[in-house]
């Protein structure tokens, strides 16, 4: 068993006990090596809840062989804006985000995240079935500051 799968079979129980998932675990060399932990929850994360679950963490990694004695950096994150919409809450926790889609036979597609079912995602007003899906993504927007706009 590598080093990653030991953490994440370590870390994976009292993550889900605190209501959220491990989307995954890193490890990069370095002095010190840097493990990092990505986790989500089906709204938006808080300080309080990601603060809570690093320090059980921490508490597990301290004791677990597969670590040894080398000095080691903890990152626990939610996932940044860009992290891709891979799995069906992605799509859940973003409805009604602008996303771009890129479909396996090349279209691209852009518009806002409606509607989930077992089979497909509404984009706008189209339907598009997620076996088509090559990769999606969630576009930033900045909201105007013009006087006036609201």
């Amino acid at each position: 068993m590598s080093v990653v799968e030991a953490v994440t079979e370590a870390i994976k129980p009292i993550i889900e006990a605190s209501g959220i998932y491990l989307e995954e675990v890193t490890l990069t060399g370095g002095s010190p090596t840097t493990l990092t932990v990505i986790v989500d929850s089906d709204t938006h994360l808080n300080l309080d809840q990601v603060t809570g679950v690093t320090k059980e963490i921490s508490e597990i990694l301290e004791n677990l062989p597969e670590l040894g004695e080398t000095p080691f950096t903890l990152e626990v994150s939610s996932p940044g804006i860009d992290r891709p919409l891979t799995l069906p809450r992605h799509w859940r926790k973003n409805q009604g985000r602008l996303a771009t889609i890129l479909l396996h036979n090349g279209k691209l597609v852009k518009g806002r995240i409606g509607d989930l079912s077992d089979a497909d995602i509404a984009i706008d007003e189209d339907v598009i079935p997620l076996t088509e899906i090559a990769k999606a993504h969630v576009e930033i927007e900045f909201k105007s500051l013009k006087k006036g706009d609201a």
